[in-house]
């Protein structure tokens, strides 16, 4: 997902061309945890491992109402890190100066763990943090998702199969898988592919593959999805998009779907500032 990160840094420096905002953003400080003023927190441990860590960013006059936009970082399940993601937070805190953003760190898979439920397990331990820490940050519990790559997945899976409080307002995924019992994949001869795959969790029969798949695991009670896919993406299936996109219309759940036909698996220019203006609208509407 390196490769976003840059992408998002050319959007953040259209945006700021035209956002007079930035200045303060820059001057702002941090003044403890007065709900008055601006607040951020760097590392915040939620476990042993040193993966286990996230950055927390309050804004200025919040209240028990104010909502939080959880970013989560892709890298196929074993690699990225949450800085890959400081440039959507960045365009989170000019153009949404009233919500909270929490970035997210989560341990890696490697042969000896797996993703699944691992990383899953990781997400529930931050909402907790959070719900727990409320009085003290002084933020609600109603929360977003923004995922990019495995994080997308990750957001889309956990706010569909593992938000038990329905906390979950709104749900963003860039590239995300959504099938697993696709046979865009199944049937793939990428060796990258099923290695990543194999990294996902401990067997490949279909009832796992299923409940590691939001398309298998949304209902109609999901929260409402926006989806952003490449047409020549070389990881993810096009398949994966418009598939989960039409269960969720089968399911009455509000959703957005966008498909750039010429973009793999990241995209630039004019195709960025659709996706951020897009993002923005249905932020507004659903957070």
């Amino acid at each position: 997902m390196k490769s976003l990160k840059y992408h998002f840094l050319s959007l953040i420096f259209i945006i700021l061309c035209f956002n007079c905002s930035n200045e303060a953003a820059e001057k702002e400080e941090t003044n403890g945890l007065d709900s008055k003023n601006y607040y951020q927190e760097l590392n915040i441990s939620y476990g042993n491992d040193n993966h286990q860590k996230f950055d927390l960013y309050l804004p200025a006059n919040r209240n028990l109402n104010t909502k939080t936009i959880v970013l989560i970082h892709g890298g196929g399940w074993t690699s990225g890190d949450k800085e890959d993601m400081n440039p959507i937070k960045d365009l989170l805190r000019i153009d949404f100066p009233d919500i909270a953003v929490a970035n997210i760190n989560y341990r890696l898979a490697d042969t000896n763990n797996k993703a699944y439920p691992m990383q899953i397990e990781d997400i529930s331990s931050v909402i907790n943090y959070l719900k727990n820490n409320k009085e003290k940050y002084t933020i609600s519990e109603n929360i977003g998702f923004i995922g990019t790559s495995a994080g997308a997945h990750l957001s889309l899976l956990w706010s569909y199969a593992f938000d038990n409080d329905n906390n979950t307002n709104m749900v963003c995924s860039i590239v995300g898988p959504t099938n697993f019992t696709d046979p865009a994949y199944l049937n793939s001869a990428s060796t990258e592919l099923q290695e990543l795959l194999d990294l996902l969790g401990v067997n490949r029969t279909t009832p796992f593959l299923e409940e590691v798949s939001p398309y298998h695991q949304v209902t109609a009670s999901a929260p409402p999805t926006i989806l952003f896919y490449g047409g020549k993406d070389p990881l993810i299936p096009t398949t994966q998009g418009t598939d989960l996109r039409d269960r969720l219309e089968d399911l009455g759940v509000i959703n957005q779907f966008t498909l750039y036909p010429n973009a793999g698996h990241g995209w630039v220019g004019l195709e960025l500032l659709d996706t951020w203006t897009k993002l923005k609208i249905f932020i507004n509407n659903h957070l």
